[in-house]
């Protein structure tokens, strides 16, 4: 996990639009919320929770000191549109000994380092994150897997060969079975380590690929556009977190 991420908090009075001269000032206001506690309004230097957002982003628990101590997780960042400032920002408070469940990157390695790259391969990612579960001080940065092994078009890397941190595991969600149509019969749906990470492609074949998903896509607008959508346009989303955006 490396050094641990702290950052002072001070509980914050102002509410509404007051806190445009808060950050006029150079802090930003925030919450801090979580199961047993009320929700607490807090502000934070500008300059100390940058730091703390492009350290600890949101997979990485942080030390708030300052009063009584906890350990939260970054659960909301608010970013001004125009100058890409934080507005706002929400930590979610966690106890040491009780699991966390969040998604994490993995990053291949070995880039260049393989046969298939050498022969003018292509080692395509699809996919980038996956849900994890551990305790707060367990949570990896991200899980990395080696691609240096890959030679043939075909091959592929699985999430059943990332090798897993002591203490972290993969969360299964529970999903409904597949029919099988020739059969009749249900199937059972994929475990999560046979999900495909990455796959070897030769370059021609992947540009068709490409293209026979792009004429798919078009073809279901051409479609859509005729015949119009019956559903209904969607409701504005709200802030839901206690002390949000609102604040």
């Amino acid at each position: 996990m490396g050094n641990k991420i702290t950052i002072a908090i001070a509980k914050r009075d102002v509410h509404g639009k007051k806190v445009k001269q808060l950050r006029r000032d150079g802090f930003i206001p925030g919450v801090v919320y979580g199961p047993g506690m009320e929700p607490i309004s807090v502000q934070f230097p500008e300059p100390e929770l940058k730091r703390v957002v492009k350290e600890a982003g949101r997979h990485t628990p942080v030390y708030l000191t300052g009063g009584k101590s906890r350990i939260a997780m970054i659960k909301d960042v608010d970013l001004d549109p125009v100058k890409h400032t934080i507005r706002h920002v929400s930590f979610h408070a966690v106890k040491a000994d009780e699991f966390v469940t969040t998604d994490v990157a993995i990053r291949l390695t070995g880039e260049g380092e393989s046969e298939a790259e050498k022969l003018g391969l292509i080692i395509l990612q699809s996919l980038d994150r996956i849900e994890i579960k551990a305790l707060p001080m367990d949570l990896p940065e991200a899980l990395e897997v080696s691609m240096a092994h890959l030679k043939e078009e075909g091959e592929r890397i699985t999430v059943a060969e990332i090798k897993l941190p002591e203490g972290v595991e993969y969360v299964e969600h529970v999903e409904q079975k597949a029919l099988d149509d020739d059969s009749g019969e249900e199937e059972e749906a994929p475990s999560i380590r046979d999900l495909v990470v990455a796959s070897v492609w030769e370059p021609g074949a992947l540009q068709a690929a490409n293209e026979a998903a792009a004429g798919s896509a078009e073809d279901e607008s051409e479609v859509e556009s005729e015949n119009g959508s019956e559903e209904a346009p969607a409701e504005p989303a709200t802030e839901a977190q206690p002390g949000g955006k609102a604040e």
